[in-house]
């Protein structure tokens, strides 16, 4: 939940903006599954806006969930996990590398994979790998990038850094709406704090002014204008959204920070405060405009955040937290700042990266490269006892045939329900990295990679056939 304030005025409550990423969002909709399932009613909690969308194609929402008879009685369930508290490992099954083997061997060159094809499975309890097809080959991750993104803002902002947009009177008649970096950002909480700060101080007219020198850099993504990415910028309402949408591609905004000020002068207008001009774009000093904060809107906690990037692929939310991991790592804010600091913060938790290349935090670049050991690793890293803080990338991966990006996959499959994965789609790159329980209890985490596939829907079907193969191990 995100929270606006005026001066002394805190405006949600702090209990439910601090239930973070288990008690909203994906956990709710899971949660309310598996009491239709058991016949329960589902227990209240607070709920997210839809999240159905890929990053680089529009996907139907998350299906309702179903009556308790409409589950199939051989709805695959997993044993408990075999991942100790103290995080020793249990001993692997014998045979077990060899039977991932057998299965997947044959499925990489299914039908539907390009020349390029590239694979890892780890086990996560001894960290053991358990299958290597060319694992240590970087190519184009596409959107599994994200899982990166989400580890480096985790490890190096905490699970409950906010990010916070500020108004301040900044002298004369003029205040500053002054971006801080949140591309989820709704002005309607913070224009009416503002308008009643200015009201306490006896002020009903003003100019207004904006300021987006957070982020350094150019803002257009080297694909250019595009309805999965608004220009970055650390000013921005509803990710620039023109349809109301909140998630998928969309018709963008050219200028989002300008539309964003408009829509504020706007907001105010309605809350009895007389915006004289139109607004004008300030200069400040990386975010930093002199004088005294009126009001100001903070983001839900980065854990809730990373989950909405990962379970929706967002790729405006993956380039502002990119950008903020470079704030925090003193790394200009810009693509390759980001990039930067994203790499260092990888090295830091140990994460091999063989030939890995960063170029943005959303994976739209083409030119960004990772291997799948270094994507399975970084599963396995959040998944262990060791970084609790990182849990959110576990919990936000979408789930098959259910949630977000995989909402429509693995239909009909032993993966359903079981399957836990991030998937990267580009034209000619096809990815999927994720986590499954097997049957005996073992947590697994996994990445394959095709390029140069010719048939989009037959090289899902076939990465889908893999983590299936994997999860029934």
């Amino acid at each position: 939940m995100a929270v606006s304030a005026g001066i002394g005025v805190v405006v949600a409550a702090g209990a439910a903006a601090a239930a973070g990423p288990w008690q909203g969002g994906q956990r709710t909709a899971e949660r309310r599954f598996a009491a239709a399932r058991d016949g329960r009613d589902a227990p209240a909690g607070p709920t997210r806006k839809s999240t159905s969308a890929a990053g680089t194609g529009r996907r139907p929402a998350a299906k309702p969930a179903p009556a308790p008879a409409d589950i199939p009685d051989d709805v695959p369930t997993a044993a408990p996990v075999l991942l100790p508290a103290d995080g020793t490992s249990v001993p692997l099954p014998a045979g077990l590398a060899a039977t991932l083997a057998g299965k997947l061997k044959p499925l990489l060159t299914a039908d539907g994979m390009g020349p390029v094809r590239t694979g890892a499975v780890v086990d996560v309890s001894s960290g053991t790998v358990l299958y290597d097809h060319q694992d240590g080959t970087a190519t184009t991750p596409a959107s599994t990038t994200k899982l990166a993104t989400a580890t480096a803002a985790l490890g190096v902002l905490g699970p409950d850094k906010r990010l916070t947009t500020r108004v301040v009177a900044a002298g004369g008649n003029q205040v500053v709406l002054v971006g801080g970096g949140d591309p989820t950002l709704e002005l309607g909480q913070l224009a009416k704090d503002t308008a009643k700060a200015l009201k306490a101080a006896g002020r009903t007219k003003v100019s207004l002014g904006y300021d987006t020198s957070l982020y350094s850099g150019p803002t257009l993504h080297p694909i250019g204008h595009n309805d999965n990415l608004a220009p970055v910028t650390a000013l921005m309402d509803d990710e620039g959204r023109l349809d109301g949408s909140s998630s998928g591609p969309a018709p963008r905004a050219w200028d989002p920070a300008a539309d964003a000020a408009g829509d504020f002068a706007q907001l105010l207008g309605a809350q009895g405060i007389t915006v004289t001009g139109p607004p004008q774009q300030r200069n400040g000093t990386h975010g930093a405009v002199t004088g005294s904060t009126l009001a100001t809107h903070s983001s839900a906690p980065l854990d809730d955040l990373v989950e909405r990037m990962l379970t929706n692929s967002d790729n405006d939310l993956a380039e502002a937290l990119i950008r903020q991991v470079a704030l925090a790592s003193g790394q200009p804010a810009s693509f390759s700042g980001g990039a930067k600091a994203t790499r260092a913060a990888l090295v830091r938790y140990g994460v091999p990266l063989p030939q890995a290349s960063f170029h943005d935090g959303s994976g739209l670049d083409h030119d960004d490269r990772l291997a799948p050991l270094t994507l399975a690793r970084l599963l396995a890293l959040a998944a262990g006892p060791a970084h609790p803080e990182l849990r959110s990338v576990l919990s936000g991966i979408p789930v098959a045939d259910f949630t977000g990006t995989l909402a429509t996959r693995f239909q009909g499959s032993p993966g359903a329900g079981v399957v836990h994965a991030k998937t990267g789609t580009l034209t000619g790159t096809n990815t999927i990295a994720g986590t499954v329980v097997t049957p005996e209890g073992r947590l697994l985490a996994f990445s394959f990679m095709t390029q140069g596939a010719y048939d989009p829907a037959a090289t899902e079907g076939a990465l889908d056939d893999l983590a299936a193969a994997v999860a029934v191990a």
